[in-house]
């Protein structure tokens, strides 16, 4: 924050905008604009960037800054936002997207006082309970602890590209492969199409980038809402212990579990012993170069296309990891036999969840992640401060092997949770509600209404 209002001074600019790519951009963002405030900024200042909304800005960034708050959905419509913002018509703009903004901020809070949610207590009573014997044994891995793989072969992964998000990213919205014959788009996504093969031959036959991938597989067990991760099947030391949550709306009748990740692995007190693994692909080693050669010749449009290829082979990396996991180095699936088109739609045993995403909000358990699977010197990835991973195109989460093991969203949390999540992880109460700011159902600086407002 201090380097972007510090270069914002030192420019005299006309308009700050920040983009947010993975969750803990969003507190960031709250920060920047009430370090606005108090250095006396009247600018306007734009959000955008993929984790962003026009609610979460309504509700927790524009209430910190008097100036104009405006929350861009692409970055293309923020040329028209920021000519208005610099027009005769900036008054009456600003004014409207305020009064939009006070109203979405009432329509919230009348929401969230409807939404009942209940004590981390009562939750953990009703937590999903899975068997872990018969045919839901856990299966040994066939290749436990830790595989690399170097430089992979880029045409193997090309056959696994998920090619409906590549067109999204061109705001080219329809269904692969019958957006190339849609009546509106589909002159622009086949000659899209086209120069994404002529550039994917060109990536794998002049080896334009590299792929390289790890993958773990250790001896674990749940307790509570941990997974313990074992150094060896007779659980003599503890390797390290990842840290999950579990969702406390209230189920009407009992219908449903409470879930959380943890559920899905053998609890310790059960004496089975389990497993779980991990994975890091990175699909961007020599990209950056590329691109920065492209965009010194002006060509704009190749740098995008091989960013957003990157991309693509970085999530069929992914895919194809797993599916050899399954198949191969856990072996819990050596039948398996599936199209790409039922890879894409997950018609497989075992999820992949990712530290970040609705399962697992917390960005930091891909430190733990990461240690385990030294995917600096594995892979070549690194963290930054916020978590994100570089270079951009890569992919890393975690594997539960069990049938019944399904992605969902720990939603909204309470303060008892987060008090026993930062005991567990051995850090701060305030620390935690940073990183778990959008999954919070409390205002952390309304300390008067107590520990929590959860209800048994």
């Amino acid at each position: 924050a201090a380097e972007i209002l510090a270069t914002a001074r030192q420019e005299n600019v006309d308009i700050i905008g920040l983009s947010g790519l993975i969750t803990p951009s969003l507190d960031e963002m709250c920060f920047v604009a009430r370090e606005m405030q108090r250095e006396g900024f009247t600018g306007p200042l734009l959000i955008g960037g993929a984790t962003t909304s026009k609610m979460h800005t309504a509700v927790k960034i524009a209430p910190g800054y008097e100036g104009p708050v405006v929350h861009v959905a692409d970055a293309s419509r923020a040329v028209g936002v920021c000519g208005t913002l610099l027009s005769d018509r900036a008054p009456a703009f600003t004014s409207e997207v305020a009064e939009d903004y006070a109203r979405m901020r009432e329509v919230h809070a009348r929401d969230n006082a409807n939404k009942e949610r209940i004590t981390l207590a009562t939750a953990r009573a009703n937590a999903l309970q899975l068997s872990f014997d018969g045919s839901h044994a856990p299966v040994r891995p066939q290749a436990p602890g830790l595989t690399v793989f170097d430089d992979y072969d880029l045409a193997e992964l090309v056959e696994r590209i998920d090619w409906k998000p590549f067109f999204m990213a061109w705001d080219l919205a329809g269904r692969y492969p019958d957006i190339l014959s849609d009546p509106t788009v589909g002159e622009a996504a086949r000659n899209l199409f086209d120069d994404a093969q002529a550039m994917l031959r060109r990536i794998c036959e002049e080896k334009w980038i590299r792929a390289r991938a790890v993958i773990g597989l250790w001896p674990a067990n749940s307790v509570g809402e941990d997974i313990e991760i074992y150094a060896n099947e007779e659980r003599e030391g503890e390797l390290a212990s990842f840290h999950m949550l579990r969702q406390q709306m209230r189920r009407r009748g009992g219908e449903r579990a409470n879930l959380c990740l943890a559920d899905f692995i053998a609890p310790r007190e059960s004496g089975t012993l389990d497993y779980i693994g991990g994975f890091a692909v990175n699909a961007g080693i020599g990209v950056d170069e590329l691109v920065a050669d492209f965009e010194r010749a002006h060509d704009d449009y190749q740098a995008i296309l091989l960013k957003a290829l990157a991309d693509r082979l970085a999530e069929a990396f992914a895919e194809r990891m797993h599916e050899r996991v399954r198949r191969e180095f856990w072996g819990y699936a050596p039948d398996e036999a599936l199209s790409n088109e039922e890879l894409i739609a997950e018609r497989y045993r075992g999820i992949r969840p990712a530290p970040g995403y609705p399962a697992c909000p917390d960005h930091t358990e891909k430190r733990t992640l990461f240690r385990l699977l030294r995917a600096e010197d594995n892979v070549g990835l690194h963290l930054t401060e916020s978590c994100a991973m570089t270079p951009a195109s890569a992919v890393s989460g975690l594997y539960f092997a069990h049938a019944e093991a399904r992605y969902f969203g720990v939603g909204k949390i309470e303060r008892d949770q987060v008090e026993d999540y930062a005991r567990r992880k051995g850090i701060s109460q305030a620390e935690a509600e940073r990183w778990l700011a959008p999954n919070l159902n409390y205002d952390p600086a309304d300390v008067a209404e107590g520990p929590t407002r959860a209800v048994a």
